[in-house]
C-alpha cells in the first residue's frame, strides 16, 4: 500500500512541477523591442535624450573573442557610453588587442591589474577597479565574450526607466546545436524560471543577477555596497542582485537569446564543467543541503525505475512522469527560438543536473576551495566572505 502511496505522490509532485512552471514561464520572456517602451527615437542626436552608461568588463586571457566584443559594444545605438576594460593579469594576447582597440576609440579605457590584493577575488577586483572609475547614470557589467546586438543597452534602460527599476540582467544566448546541450540548457533555465517570474512581478524576497548581462544604474549600485560588498563571492553576479533587493530595488529579467550572445560551452560536459565552481557556491557551501537533496533525488529516482518495472497502472505513471517536463521545456525552446523536439531529452538531463551538483560539491571540498584565474582560494576562506 505504501509503494503505491508513493507512486501517485510522485506522479502528482512531477505533474504540479511542470503545471508550476507554465505558470512562471508566463514572466519569463526576451527583452521588448525599443518601440513598446514609448521613450525617444534611438537615433536623435540630443544629449539629453541619449543614454550615459559606462561599459565595465573583467578580462583575463581572453585573445579570441575580445576584440569583437569590443567592437560589438562601439556599435550600440543611442549611446554616451565608455567602455572599461579591466585586463585582469592577463598572459595571452588580451593586453595588445586592448590598447591597440583604446588607441582606435578614445571610449575605450584599459584598466591593467599587475597584482591581486588579498581578500578578493580576481573577477571581484575587476568589476570594481572598473566601477569605480564609471562616470555613466548607468553601469553594465558584462563578459569579455559576450556579444550585444547594436540596441539591447537602449532598450534595457528605457525598459528600466518605464517600469521604475535600477536593475536589468539576461540569460546568456549561445549557439548550441546538439540536440542533449539544448535539452541541458532547457533544464537549466527552467531551474531558473521562478527567479525571472519573481523578481519580473516585484516579489519581496526575489532577486537574481547574471553575469552576461548585469545592468545596475550607478546610484543604486553604490548605495547596496557594489562589488566591495562581493569581494569574496564567486556567484557574484547573482549576489549583485540580492544585494540590491536588499536595498530596496527593483529588477527586470529577461532571456538574451541574440541579443546576448555568449561562448558559453557547446556540450553537456564543457557546460557541466562550467558550473563546476558555481553550484555549490549558490548552496552557500552547505553540505547538508548537498547531502540532504542528492538522497532526495535518489530516492525518487529509485521510484522512477521501481514504478517502470512494478507492472502496476500507478508505478507506469510515476515511471513516466517526469515526460510532463516536456511541455514547459517545449514553450521555453519557442522562445528561444529551437524547435520544441530537443524539449524531449530535457527529463533525461535530471540526473546529469544532480551529477552537476554533486561534482560541484565534490570538486571544491577535494580541493579545500576552487582555482579561478589561475588563483586558488581556500573554502574557508570563501565561506567567511560569502554573502548569504
Amino acid at each position: 500500500m505504501w509503494v503505491h502511496t508513493f507512486f501517485i505522490g510522485t506522479t502528482l509532485a512531477f505533474l504540479a512541477m511542470a503545471l508550476s512552471t507554465l505558470w512562471h514561464l508566463r514572466w519569463v520572456r526576451r527583452l521588448p523591442a525599443l518601440e513598446t517602451c514609448a521613450e525617444p527615437d534611438p537615433l536623435v542626436s540630443s544629449a539629453e535624450e541619449r543614454v550615459r552608461c559606462s561599459v565595465v568588463i573583467a578580462a583575463r586571457d581572453e585573445e579570441s573573442r575580445i576584440e569583437q566584443t569590443i567592437r560589438y559594444l562601439l556599435a550600440q545605438r543611442g549611446l554616451d557610453g565608455e567602455f572599461i576594460v579591466v585586463d585582469d593579469r592577463s598572459t595571452d594576447r588580451t593586453s595588445e588587442i586592448l590598447l591597440r582597440l583604446a588607441q582606435e576609440d578614445p571610449r575605450v579605457q584599459v584598466k591593467r591589474v599587475e597584482s591581486l590584493p588579498d581578500g578578493w577575488l580576481g573577477k571581484c577586483h575587476a568589476c570594481h577597479i572598473g566601477a569605480s572609475a564609471a562616470t555613466g547614470d548607468w553601469i553594465l557589467f558584462t563578459d569579455a565574450d559576450c556579444w550585444l546586438k547594436p540596441d539591447v543597452i537602449l532598450r534595457a534602460v528605457r525598459l528600466a526607466e518605464r517600469d521604475r527599476a535600477d536593475h536589468v540582467t539576461m540569460s546568456p544566448g549561445t549557439l548550441i546545436e546538439r540536440q542533449g546541450a539544448r535539452a541541458w540548457y532547457l533544464l537549466f533555465l527552467t531551474s531558473l524560471s521562478n527567479w525571472f517570474s519573481g523578481v519580473n512581478r516585484n516579489r519581496p524576497r526575489s532577486y537574481l543577477g547574471i553575469g552576461a548581462f548585469n545592468l545596475v544604474r550607478a546610484a543604486a549600485y553604490r548605495q547596496c555596497g557594489g562589488y566591495e560588498a562581493l569581494r569574496l563571492t564567486v556567484v557574484d553576479d547573482v549576489k549583485l542582485g540580492l544585494l540590491l533587493r536588499r536595498a530596496g530595488k527593483r529588477t527586470r529579467a529577461f532571456l538574451g537569446v541574440d541579443d546576448v550572445e555568449c561562448h558559453w560551452g557547446s556540450t553537456v560536459g564543457s557546460m557541466v564543467k562550467i558550473m563546476e565552481k558555481n553550484y555549490f557556491a549558490v548552496l552557500d557551501y552547505r553540505l547538508e543541503l548537498v547531502l540532504a537533496g542528492s538522497l532526495f533525488a535518489i530516492l525518487v529516482f529509485s521510484i522512477l525505475f521501481l514504478g517502470l518495472i512494478s507492472g502496476t497502472l500507478a508505478g507506469l505513471a510515476a515511471g513516466l512522469s517526469p515526460l510532463t517536463l516536456i511541455l514547459p521545456g517545449a514553450v521555453l525552446a519557442r522562445r528561444l527560438g529551437w524547435s520544441w523536439h530537443c524539449s524531449v531529452c530535457m527529463p533525461f538531463m535530471l540526473p546529469v543536473f544532480l551529477y552537476a551538483i554533486l561534482n560541484s560539491t565534490f570538486v571544491t571540498l577535494r580541493q579545500g576551495g576552487i582555482r579561478w584565474r589561475e588563483t586558488f582560494y581556500s573554502l574557508e576562506t570563501l565561506r567567511s566572505g560569502n554573502v548569504r
